[in-house]
């Protein structure tokens, strides 16, 4: 796994462009902190620019084998899932989500594939504006469930009662998915909603809002590969 340049660029709601940049590790979570070039020195998101409001994404986390996923952590919690991308793709503008105001402590929190990394990313936005990611490894032919990046429970556990309105999903598996993506099974292990997979070496990935669904518990958000 290579250390690789990581950058994104946000528009404040006081005209001002914040340019994170850093070199991260590939197939570890880490922090992306504001350029050096542009501030003084390398600071959180929140610190840099706390009590100010994200409006735009002008580019979304980028790295040159792609992103798995990328989110804005707040003492612990998902507050902001964000689209992401691979460098030299953008197709066209990403959208916040919403309008996040920063507070101090708050990070920017990455993913960085590597070439070869199977790590299937399904990021989810509820009709209560709820932010989760789920993920899973997928090592060969058979289902993976995918679980939440921080608790580590399944899409039931963590969103049960929630409705989801926005998601998307990345994969290197591409042909090997043999769904086209994830799906969602209810208690009965019946497909109720789901999201095709692109691949971010190729393609960015953004949230969009078709196959939405209704979670209850004992749900899951499943992988299927054919090797």
């Amino acid at each position: 796994m290579a250390n690789v340049t990581v950058t994104a660029q946000f528009m404040l709601n006081t005209g001002e462009l914040v340019s994170m940049s850093g070199t991260l590790a590939e197939g570890t979570e880490s922090e992306l902190q504001t350029s050096t070039t542009y501030s003084t020195s390398a600071t959180s998101l929140g610190q840099f620019a706390n009590g100010k409001v994200l409006t735009q994404i002008v580019q979304p986390p980028t790295a040159p084998n792609g992103i798995a996923y990328a989110y804005i952590e707040r003492r612990g919690a998902i507050i902001c899932a964000l689209p992401v991308s691979i460098a030299g793709v953008q197709s066209e503008p990403c959208m916040m989500p919403f309008s996040v105001q920063l507070q101090a402590g708050d990070t920017l929190q990455v993913l960085a594939n590597t070439a070869t990394n199977r790590t299937f990313a399904y990021s989810v936005i509820t009709g209560s504006n709820v932010h989760a990611i789920f993920s899973g490894t997928p090592s060969g032919a058979g289902n993976t469930d995918l679980t939440h990046i921080l608790s580590g429970q399944s899409i039931g556990q963590s969103l049960t009662g929630q409705s989801i309105r926005q998601h998307f999903a990345t994969s290197v598996d591409g042909s090997k998915l043999s769904s086209g993506g994830v799906l969602c099974l209810n208690d009965r292990g019946l497909p109720v909603g789901g999201c095709s997979a692109v691949n971010p070496i190729n393609l960015q990935g953004k949230f969009n809002s078709l196959g939405g669904y209704a979670v209850n518990l004992n749900f899951v958000a499943r992988v299927t590969t054919s090797s």
